[in-house]
């Protein structure tokens, strides 16, 4: 029997951007928790995702060495797939992270750079939804807002979105064009937005992006059941691994892996929320996908409440140095008169 399964489409954000679902976040392609998959590997899982009715697609001009993601979903989203169909979101404002030392950049000199950059790369006309990947804490927001809205009058985006900002900066940010979604590590590891930057988002009817929904892959069983490399990123992290445990017991009731409970969850929390993870398998692919068929009850999301309390996973998401980085510490200057 054939599989009728239609992957569901929302709305992020008030302004009209419609995406699927549940996204992909290209990032892991190109490294980072892992080492980079061969291109052609790339490719076909992104192919694949398209196939199964995932059309948003994550990247960064920061993914990769020499913006090795860009470049290589450049290569598929306007290449191999139909770019009508495709919601691509990409991001600035990186330049550099060494140890110790993040350089941030928002003047509006180098976000129209980065953003013809970034087209060239990608291959395509425009940027469905460009993000402000972290906040330039020495630039106001609004500099950084200014050039974007010209860059959506002049049709190289269509939608800004900010990553890793602080209420007070959304705000100002909205202010000066509307924001269509903000991206925010969030899920059963980590909830601290729920107390600010949810409510903010409701309020304004910006869309909430979810990055890293399955905890950089520990509420998979990454670190805990499965070993790591040396050199991978995920060793860094001291926040509590003892919940995987937690969510195991619970994902067996529902004949579901860990992952697909957890993000699961994320679905639940309502259509203005989207995650987006990544893989660099197949196997996993089609698992993150199967979440969005997982059907949780009020007093499944209770029991899920209670067993990963916001308690046990109290604690840095970072180590020190990128915690400097997070939505916390990034309000920008005034304006300038």
């Amino acid at each position: 029997m054939a599989d009728a399964f239609e992957m569901p489409r929302v709305r992020l954000g008030s302004q009209g951007f419609e995406v699927s679902k549940l996204g992909f976040g290209c990032m892991g392609l190109s490294g980072a928790y892992n080492t980079p998959v061969p291109e052609e590997e790339g490719i076909a899982i992104i192919k694949e995702a398209f196939n199964k009715g995932v059309t948003f697609f994550d990247t960064s001009d920061f993914y990769g060495r020499d913006h090795a993601n860009e470049y290589l979903v450049g290569k598929v989203a306007l290449k191999q797939l139909p770019r009508e169909k495709i919601q691509l979101a990409t991001k600035f404002g990186i330049c550099t992270m060494e140890e110790n030392n993040m350089t941030v950049k928002g003047p509006p000199e180098y976000v129209r750079s980065c953003c013809e950059a970034s087209l060239k790369r990608l291959q395509v006309d425009y940027i469905d939804l460009y993000y402000v990947h972290r906040i330039d804490t020495t630039v106001p927001i609004e500099e950084t807002m200014g050039e974007l809205k010209k860059l959506v009058e002049e049709g190289k985006i269509k939608y800004i979105g900010l990553s890793e900002a602080h209420p007070e900066t959304i705000r100002r940010a909205h202010a000066v064009h509307p924001i269509t979604a903000v991206q925010q590590e969030y899920s059963l590891w980590t909830r601290d937005i729920e107390d600010d930057i949810i409510p903010v988002c409701r309020e304004l009817g910006i869309g909430i992006v979810s990055y890293s929904p399955v905890g950089r892959g520990l509420l998979a069983g990454k670190a805990v059941v499965e070993s790591l490399p040396a050199n991978s990123f995920l060793r860094t992290l001291k926040r509590t691994k003892s919940i995987y445990f937690r969510l195991e017991g619970i994902a067996k009731k529902h004949g579901c892996p860990p992952a697909q409970l957890a993000i699961s969850w994320i679905l639940h929390q309502g259509d203005d929320v989207v995650p987006i993870p990544g893989t660099t398998k197949i196997n996993n692919l089609h698992d993150n996908i199967g979440s969005v068929r997982v059907k949780l009850t009020e007093e499944d999301i209770k029991e899920l409440f209670h067993a990963v309390s916001v308690s046990v996973v109290a604690g840095q998401r970072y180590d020190e140095f990128l915690y400097k980085t997070t939505y916390k510490f990034s309000i920008t200057p005034p304006p300038t008169k």
